[in-house]
């Protein structure tokens, strides 16, 4: 991380892929780096902390917790996503936690200098507003399917969200997924969600390969 320069790390993110030279150069001096340790808080849900997050390196999971200590895991963030931009333009608390699944390099630009970027570059404004409207649609899909579907179809639309088409057009999921992830982004149990995974399995819905990866058969669609 600490190999290039800001303008350089910048130019990567695509938050920041229209800005201009000049407007380039102004962010890269407001910007500084910063390392999360995997399993550490970079925004805690309720706090503020005046500041957006854009991830260089690592993955961060996104949960809100309700006051019996229960919790949903809304989204996993990758490198050139960003973090903190909802409470910097309505001053509101965190409205879910951001913690470190690895080792997570970020860009950290403050409240001040964002502030200042905003009214000079409107591709910045844009770009924001654009990833904002993204996770609120996601978010509403969560809540419908929290709402109305049933633990299959729940489990489904999770599977087919983290589902990535390859050469042959066959939708697949290279990385292992837990069970318990799963509950928690569905909001059922663990052992309903494994009953449910087999009997998916059981159907021809999913096949696991002997890599852990998983195949999603086009059928898998008319549940989700």
């Amino acid at each position: 991380m600490s190999m290039l320069s800001n303008l350089e790390l910048i130019r990567r993110v695509p938050l920041f892929a229209l800005l201009t030279a000049s407007q380039a150069e102004s962010v890269a001096n407001a910007v500084s780096k910063r390392r999360f340790r995997r399993g550490e808080l970079v925004v805690e849900q309720g706090e503020k902390t005046n500041t957006l997050f854009i991830i260089l390196t690592g993955r961060v999971r996104v949960v809100t917790t309700d006051k019996r200590g229960r919790e949903v895991i809304l989204a996993t963030l990758q490198p050139g996503d960003y973090i903190g931009e909802m409470s910097l333009i309505d001053n509101e608390a965190h409205s879910a936690s951001c913690r470190a699944e690895v080792q997570t390099d970020m860009l950290c630009l403050g409240r001040a200098e964002f502030a200042r970027c905003l009214p000079e570059n409107s591709s910045m404004a844009y770009a924001v507003m654009k990833g904002l409207v993204q996770r609120l649609r996601h978010a509403d899909r969560k809540i419908e399917s929290l709402a109305l579907m049933d633990v299959y179809g729940r489990v489904a639309r999770a599977l087919l969200e983290f589902a990535v088409a390859d050469k042959d057009g066959v939708l697949v999921i290279r990385d292992k997924i837990s069970r318990q992830d799963i509950a928690k982004m569905v909001g059922a149990s663990r052992e309903m969600v494994s009953r449910v995974m087999k009997d998916l399995e059981d159907r021809g819905f999913i096949e696991t390969r002997g890599d852990n990866s998983m195949v999603i058969k086009d059928r898998l669609t008319t549940l989700g």
